[in-house]
């Protein structure tokens, strides 16, 4: 059934595509450049390649961190840059651990201990470390005819401009009437910037270029703007010729350089310890200068501005030319333009901050948020819609790191009794637990591999893919069946106690069987039993044993439950805030054998009348319109994308608002993009074109290489 449902979409898919008419993908794209007219912390603009992004303020490049430090800051960031403070007290992640009665059974967890003082300094040790690093500030440093530093309010006549299809920043700006140009662009394969300068206070002395390597806080949150502890990490010249030097940097645990390269017979000088200035000479009004942060020096030469403007372009180019595209031109629905306006950066913003090879955070390669860790619960988000918008090879890249922490994942669950691979959920590079007291009782992380796997087997169905990654969706279903536990008096699996849900609103020690959970368990259970047969394999009889027994969907008063545990899931307050997950039970998933459409339906309609939506994060609006979508209210799937709550704010930049913490957080992102391809391209077994929009005549929906949702 599933491989007839997914064949007719396919050919949908493929009708659909062979009769449109081709979009213009470059007008498409450059009708929603990013224009900033003025010094604004919460319009700060990047450039990036997906493991690397640089962001700017207002004069193209790094000049005012404090005045945007409360926006969106002014972040440089690698995949690679980390740093772990040294472990005086030798802290072991053991004196993190809380035993959970669990299945008739203790089970450690590591969570946030709050006495004695030893175990929380020790979990407190290991939520802080590893953290990300900000390499570095790269600013103009402007002065006044007075002999002052130029501040933020004597930058006017701002005309700024992000180039989406070339990926180039152009800011022009005038200081005491003098005018300046500043253009900034990234490699799109390696982590430097380039920048090009064209001002005559160039030539009076009046304009350098200046670079402060700030030291991290390792807090929850961290800018780039910490200035202080200078006598906690070095900076060194190591390196100066003519026109290029190497700046080496040491901290705690890590050692990395800036290779710097311009043009013209500057010089560098030492401000102070961490903060260097070249001075550029004054025979030219232009000066063109590379920056490329490197944790291993490289025998490689350092790209010039030409060749990083060139490499930028074309990559670009070939982004926005890959995959699909939905263009709503001609639409009269008043929403059309902005929804496209966030779809549109939306794909910048994903490709610059999320495309690489490890997950991403919540807030990308800008600044630190849960001390710039991922949460593997998110990547659902951050990565699904690279496969439905046809570029299922950057999705790839991070599913293929799981193999690199898998060991890890085994060790997790050995610890806690349980078979096979227990994915961490607030984890780094490496994988390793982060102890908190939400996220260690998390689970709906774990079948995400799934997910990954499935989607990149639709995209090529062939063996080798199956090889790839059968370890990992086995290793993942194995974890799956042991943690459903067989209650003796119902003679149903249930999962929990022991569980706090996507909505985290539940005590773990009470809550068991989430709806949303319960469906997700089945859903994954069944696609690991098709790589089987796929694989020439016999089917496992446990998992065939835990889906025909697993507890059904908990029902009440004619609707789905936030959990069986809670009978009060709309009558208390506190349990219609945050993420309404229940949705996700038929909107993120598809029809599953538990499911009845009729009390989703319902469901749906309760959570939309009586949810707080004000106390709601950015992914929940997509969500809720996949939901909408599947039940066949397309009106509404528009609605909740659209809806006017903070947390569904899209600033300037694109980013997505969602209050002073996170002032960027894209989940949001990647959740719109992943709603917005199902509403066009559909599901399986689904057969109607553009079926989440409204038929209403006001929508003229025009896409292309989309790939439909399972």
């Amino acid at each position: 059934m599933m491989i007839k449902y997914y064949l007719a979409s396919c050919l949908l898919f493929a009708g659909l595509t062979l009769q449109a008419q081709k979009i213009n993908r470059q007008a498409l794209v450059s009708r929603h450049n990013v224009k900033v007219k003025q010094v604004d912390s919460l319009a700060s603009l990047s450039v990036g390649n997906g493991k690397f992004a640089f962001t700017v303020d207002a004069t193209g490049l790094q000049t005012f961190p404090d005045r945007y430090q409360h926006g969106v800051p002014l972040g440089t960031q690698t995949e690679w840059g980390w740093n772990t403070f040294k472990n005086t007290e030798n802290f072991t992640l053991e004196e993190s651990l809380r035993e959970y009665q669990q299945y008739g059974r203790n089970i450690t967890y590591a969570v946030q201990v709050k006495t004695p003082e030893r175990n929380k300094n020790a979990s407190d040790w290991f939520r802080k470390n590893v953290h990300r690093l900000q390499l570095g500030n790269l600013g103009l440093e402007i002065t006044l005819k007075n002999g002052k530093a130029a501040g933020p309010d004597d930058i006017k006549n701002i005309d700024q401009e992000l180039n989406l299809w070339t990926g180039t920043i152009k800011s022009n700006f005038t200081v005491e009437g003098e005018k300046v140009e500043v253009l900034t662009v990234s490699h799109q394969q390696d982590d430097l910037i380039s920048t090009k300068i064209n001002s005559n206070l160039l030539t009076t002395g009046r304009l350098k270029v200046k670079l402060r390597y700030p030291y991290p806080t390792a807090e929850w949150m961290d800018v780039g703007n910490n200035h202080a502890n200078v006598d906690k990490h070095k900076t060194q010249l190591t390196r100066i010729a003519a026109r290029s030097a190497v700046i080496t940097r040491q901290l705690d645990s890590a050692s990395y350089i800036t290779a710097l390269k311009w043009t013209g017979n500057a010089n560098l000088t030492t401000k102070d310890k961490h903060y260097i200035v070249l001075h550029p000479d004054r025979k030219s009004n232009t000066l063109e200068l590379t920056a490329w942060f490197q944790e291993k020096e490289t025998q490689q030469a350092i790209p010039t501005f030409k060749e990083t403007e060139s490499n930028s372009i074309h990559g670009w180019k070939t982004f926005w030319q890959s995959g699909g595209a939905v263009d709503f031109a001609g639409s009269s629905d008043p929403r059309a333009h902005e929804l496209e306006r966030r779809v549109i950066l939306s794909q910048y913003l994903t490709k610059v901050q999320c495309a690489g090879s490890y997950p991403p955070q919540e807030t990308g390669l800008t600044y630190n948020s849960w001390f710039g860790k991922p949460h593997l619960e998110m990547t659902w988000w951050h990565m699904v819609h690279f496969a439905l918008w046809g570029r299922p090879e950057i999705m790839e890249k991070t599913a293929n790191w799981y193999h690199k922490v898998a060991s890890g994942a085994k060790k997790l669950a050995e610890r806690q009794g349980f078979d096979g691979l227990r994915w961490q959920k607030m984890t780094d590079n490496n994988g390793n637990e982060s102890p908190s007291s939400v996220g260690a009782l998390l689970i709906w992380q774990q079948p995400h591999l799934i997910t990954f796997a499935e989607l990149g087997y639709r995209a090529h169905p062939d063996k080798k893919t199956l090889e790839q990654y059968k370890d990992l969706v086995f290793g993942t279903a194995d974890f799956m069946a042991s943690f459903a536990y067989l209650d003796k008096e119902t003679g149903k699996y249930r999962l929990g106690p022991g569980v706090i849900p996507a909505q985290e609103r539940f005590k773990a020690e009470e809550t068991f069987n989430p709806t949303y959970e319960l469906a997700y368990w089945h859903w994954a259970l069944n696609i690991a039993q098709q790589w089987r047969e796929r694989l020439g394999l016999q089917r496992s009889a446990k998992l065939d044993d835990v889906m025909a027994k697993l507890s059904p969907l908990p029902v009440q008063d004619g609707v789905y439950l936030a959990t069986e545990s809670a009978k009060d899931s709309y009558t208390n307050p506190e349990f219609k805030t945050d993420h309404p997950s229940v949705l996700g039970t038929y909107g993120m998933l598809p029809e599953t054998p538990l499911l009845d459409k009729k009390v989703m339906r319902k469901t749906f309609d309760l959570v939309w009348d009586t949810w707080s939506w004000n106390d709601t994060w950015g992914w929940d609006f997509p969500m809720t319109a996949m939901a909408a979508a599947r039940l066949n209210i397309p009106e509404r799937a528009i609605d909740a994308l659209m809806m006017n709550v903070q947390t569904n704010r899209y600033l300037v930049n694109g980013h997505n608002y969602q209050d002073e913490r996170l002032r960027l957080y894209l989940p949001g992102n990647g959740g719109l993009l992943t709603a917005v391809a199902m509403m066009c391209a559909g599901w399986d077994g689904q057969t109607e074109n553009n079926p989440g929009f409204p038929k209403n005549g006001k929508w003229n929906v025009k896409w292309e290489g989309l790939k439909p949702m399972p």
